[in-house]
């Protein structure tokens, strides 16, 4: 069998390239960052926030307040990808309780999604009138319609206050000394700045509305990479979340000042609805490949199961013998297939499962995994309707949303335990409405919120979705640990970059799994993304210069009746890999840059 013939523009590590929020994988990529540690490592999307969570565990913190210090670290230096006005999901696995209440290890999945506010129903977006906002659909991306509670001080307090070993105020303190003494801005926030600056310059009045974002994070259409940002506003609410906990957030002053911010754009958000927020605590959703036990985030997580789904269609098509000399064109093909089963399930049967019924258990069986791969071949591709399954009846609803506000980390500690959290605010910088020195969420946008219509991204989704008051909207973040056949964390990874969280964070696992490469080259590979609906094949340029057999795999991928495209956005990811020697090899993806932190 011959191997895929690469240049140093699909795996290697020459050339620049320009750098953006999640770049557009259009040019070679820069130099990956990524190092070797012995005992602990932090990989987070910007150096300040993986120094602030390796703060921790050189202090004696456990993986759990590195992860929290982190999380906190990038509210204040990644405003336009997350922070302490939106949500997210954390897995957590570790060798024993620190608090002695749990026998054996702990195993814990934490969904702190933003909720829909209790005035919100399924037909909340349908009825705006016509007169109030002629592009109806804005009322769910940008202002005060388009935020939902928020869900990650919630969160991060809960995964502290059970299973960290720090306290809140030492724990909050790097964040809080960055958005005091400021950071500097880098490539990735010079380019989000940059491309929503040319979209308040083409809607002037946006400068107004939102002032703030407008002139301090924007610097009125100025900011270039090396300016200063402070953030004080956000360090005194970070130093109330630290003295108060919960009630420093979710009640009183900040709460209030929320609630006003929000309504006085329009939306409907209450102080009941954030005193009312709450934490959901669950076992991770487990399946296996490989011989290793992987744990991931259930519903309303869809990256999960659609990982789940993808490696177990892939484990039952003699993957092995597709990649016994490297990369081939037939394995490229065969986990596109299984990515168009995997997300054409996604759209049909997945949402909030506290409001609808997903059968995880049936679409993880077996009996399914056998039945989907029977149609996973070479040389054998079908036509949209017939991949996944839907409900009987029903019409098949496309597509993903397409978040562009989200960031992940991963840690693996001295002792064995590991955190991975994925967390967003929707669109970068979210809806736009800011306070408090950081950016509200727009996540209502990730509901239904027009049935029959595309949303904001041009892809429709099913009324499973559809918001209701109190429910999570669905998510493609996929925060995955992977145990080695010993128990030890092996992996930890996850991504940003909307329904391509799914199919970069799938295909990184791959490359140290089923190819046996380290976490720098798994990371930095080229990739493709078919999301099922639109049908069509997404390929970062690299692949342009790839051959099989003598021929360009883009061929081939196109023989198996794929429409192909370049990809005009990508994903970035986070990972950390245990090495057969035991040391931890951290990488960071150039894609949107960060460096690594750990000992």
């Amino acid at each position: 069998m011959a191997v895929l013939v690469v240049g140093c523009l699909a795996w290697g590590t020459c050339g620049p390239a320009r750098a953006s929020a999640t770049a557009a994988p259009d040019a070679a990529l820069p130099p990956g960052s990524a190092e070797i540690y012995t005992r602990y490592a932090v990989a987070a999307d910007h150096p300040l926030a993986s120094t602030a969570g390796e703060s921790m565990l050189r202090a004696g913190g456990n993986a759990v307040d590195a992860a929290v210090a982190t999380s906190f670290a990038l509210s204040v230096v990644r405003p336009f990808s997350c922070g302490i006005g939106g949500g997210g999901f954390m897995v957590i696995a570790l060798k024993e309780d620190p608090r002695g209440e749990i026998a054996g290890p702990v195993r814990v999945a934490l969904n702190y999604r933003e909720t829909c506010p209790a005035a919100v129903g399924p037909d909340f977006y349908e009825r705006a009138p016509q007169t109030e906002a002629p592009d109806r659909a804005t009322l769910s991306t940008f202002g005060g319609r388009a935020v939902a509670t928020p869900g990650t001080v919630a969160g991060l307090l809960r995964a502290l206050d059970r299973y960290g070993t720090k306290l809140r105020p030492e724990v909050l303190a790097p964040a809080i000394r960055l958005a005091r003494e400021g950071f500097a801005v880098d490539a990735a926030y010079e380019k989000a700045a940059a491309d929503l600056a040319e979209k308040f310059e083409a809607e002037p009045a946006r400068k107004t509305r939102f002032a703030f974002v407008w002139s301090r994070f924007l610097r009125e259409g100025r900011v270039k990479a090396g300016d200063r940002i402070t953030l004080p506003e956000q360090a005194e609410v970070l130093e109330s979340i630290a003295a108060r906990g919960l009630d420093g957030f979710y009640r009183g002053p900040v709460a209030t000042m929320i609630v006003d911010a929000v309504r006085a754009d329009g939306g409907v958000l209450t102080l009941e609805d954030l005193a009312a927020y709450a934490v959901r605590q669950s076992d991770p959703l487990t399946f296996t490949f490989k011989k290793r036990q992987f744990l991931a985030m259930p519903p309303p997580s869809s990256g999960g199961l659609a990982m789940g789904q993808t490696l177990g269609i892939l484990s039952r098509v003699d993957l092995d013998e597709h990649t016994a000399q490297g990369v081939s064109a037939p394995y490229l093909t065969l986990m596109v297939e299984a990515m168009k089963h995997a997300f054409a399930d996604r759209a049909a049967w997945l949402g909030d499962p506290a409001f609808v019924d997903v059968p995880v258990a049936r679409l993880l069986s077996p009996a399914y995994l056998d039945q989907r791969a029977k149609f996973t071949r070479v040389g054998k591709s079908m036509r949209p309707p017939s991949y996944g399954t839907r409900p009987e009846g029903a019409e098949r609803a496309p597509g993903a949303p397409d978040d562009g506000g989200t960031s992940h980390l991963s840690v693996i500690d001295d002792h064995g335990n590991a955190v991975a959290c994925t967390e967003t605010i929707n669109l970068e910088f979210g809806s736009l409405v800011a306070v408090g020195g950081f950016c509200l969420n727009n996540e209502m946008d990730d509901f239904t919120t027009r049935r029959g219509e595309a949303n904001a991204f041009g892809l429709a989704q099913s009324d499973r979705n559809l918001p209701a008051p109190g429910k999570r909207p669905l998510s493609s973040m996929s925060p995955t640990i992977v145990l080695s056949p010993a128990g030890e964390p092996e992996v930890v990874a996850g991504a940003s970059g909307g329904p391509r969280i799914i199919s970069a964070t799938t295909q990184v696992v791959l490359n140290v799994l089923q190819l046996g490469w380290g976490a720098e080259r798994a990371v930095q590979a080229p990739r493709l993304h078919h999301q099922w609906s639109p049908y069509v094949l997404e390929y970062e340029r690299a692949y342009e210069e790839v051959r099989w057999q003598g021929m360009p795999v883009l061929t081939w991928l196109r023989k198996q009746m794929n429409e192909c495209k370049p990809a005009t956005r990508g994903a970035a990811v986070q990972a950390i890999v245990r090495r057969p020697d035991g040391t931890l090899e951290a990488a960071c993806d150039p894609r949107k840059g960060g460096t690594p932190a750990g000992r």
